[in-house]
């Protein structure tokens, strides 16, 4: 079932765009489907700590948003893959950006804080 856009005005271009990529998971299957088609199982490998559940839900939402095509194939077992759309290339790129302001913030702060974050 599609989920209605939010009722409110947005404030702003920014806030448009973070309604369709809220939550910690949208981003990372926006970048793991930038590399290809991927079926359920090969997104949930490329992203490691991702709950079947919350994958799910994920990819309902950008399916609705219309950032997420679903072909499903009729096959014994079915067979589901998941690409972007034109949409949710365009998206991609915008989101480049801020992928490469990122990758900096990663090197100016060091391995050892990502070390020690992901032991917590």
């Amino acid at each position: 079932m599609p989920r209605s856009p939010r009722t409110g005005p947005y404030i702003c271009g920014i806030d448009a765009a973070m309604d369709v990529v809220s939550g910690k998971w949208k981003s990372l299957i926006l970048w793991e489907l930038d590399n290809g088609t991927r079926r359920f199982g090969e997104l949930r490998r490329g992203l490691p700590g991702v709950s079947e559940k919350m994958l799910v839900q994920h990819l309902r939402e950008m399916e609705a948003d219309e950032l997420v095509q679903r072909e499903v194939y009729r096959e014994v077992p079915p067979r589901v893959e998941y690409s972007l759309t034109e949409h949710g290339r365009s998206l991609n790129a915008a989101l480049g950006p801020l992928g490469v302001w990122g990758q900096r913030r990663i090197e100016r702060i060091g391995a050892e804080r990502v070390s020690i974050e992901l032991s917590d």
